[in-house]
């Protein structure tokens, strides 16, 4: 059986200390390989010229552009590379808008080696990826922006989705993987991946960060 190609990562940060130590620890790694660096927005767009990628590490304070921008731009013209973010904020609106932007994930800068590892490998399948610390960030922010003036959260109101998108969306807001969720429910990847793209489609909505929203403002979770 023949091995699979490795993941294809571009480290994109504004200090050279930080890409030094990363391509060093990534490059230990067999299953990725380092296909560049850049320190701002135009050599990341200058590296992808020349270079794939298949999962981009994307510091938010990145030169003159921040990685916001950086992000949005590469998935204008690249949508098949999946964006971490990678950084030390970990503000509810540098998360919010860099999902937006349609980053995979947000992994803060003192993550531990296992814990980047695994958010590379996690959105290198298309799935997405938060440190706990910003998954409990993002889920407070969020719902704290649907409670009331009282508190209270808003009642659940109709939706358009069936009973089985609605325990797929579940698992998704609570960041199980496409392989967790379809042991969990006893179905195929491949149905949950369909499930994933029908939700996306049906609710209008461009990435996770969406779908978590929804799922916080109708009850779901």
């Amino acid at each position: 059986m023949a091995n699979m190609d490795p993941i294809k990562v571009i480290i994109a940060d504004d200090h050279k200390i930080i890409r030094v130590g990363l391509r060093g620890m990534l490059e230990r790694e067999e299953d990725i390989f380092v296909s560049g660096e850049a320190e701002n927005s135009e050599e990341v767009m200058r590296v992808l010229e020349t270079s794939h990628a298949d999962v981009i590490l994307m510091d938010i304070d990145l030169g003159e552009t921040d990685g916001i921008v950086t992000t949005r731009k590469v998935k204008q013209l690249y949508p098949e590379i999946h964006v971490l973010g990678l950084t030390m904020h970990e503000e509810p609106n540098y998360i919010i808008k860099m999902l937006e932007a349609g980053a995979s994930g947000y992994v803060l800068k003192n993550a531990g080696r296992d814990e980047l590892l695994t958010a590379i490998h996690t959105v290198a399948k298309g799935d997405s990826y938060f440190s706990q610390k910003v998954s409990a960030t993002l889920l407070q922010a969020i719902t704290r922006q649907k409670e009331n003036p009282d508190g209270l959260k808003k009642p659940i109101g109709p939706t358009p989705l069936s009973e089985r998108e609605i325990e797929v969306l579940r698992l998704i807001a609570q960041e199980f993987s496409n392989g967790e969720i379809a042991e969990k429910l006893f179905i195929s990847i491949r149905t949950v991946d369909t499930h994933r793209r029908n939700l996306l489609e049906k609710l209008q909505m461009k990435n996770t960060v969406g779908l978590v929203k929804y799922a916080i403002e109708k009850g779901i979770i």
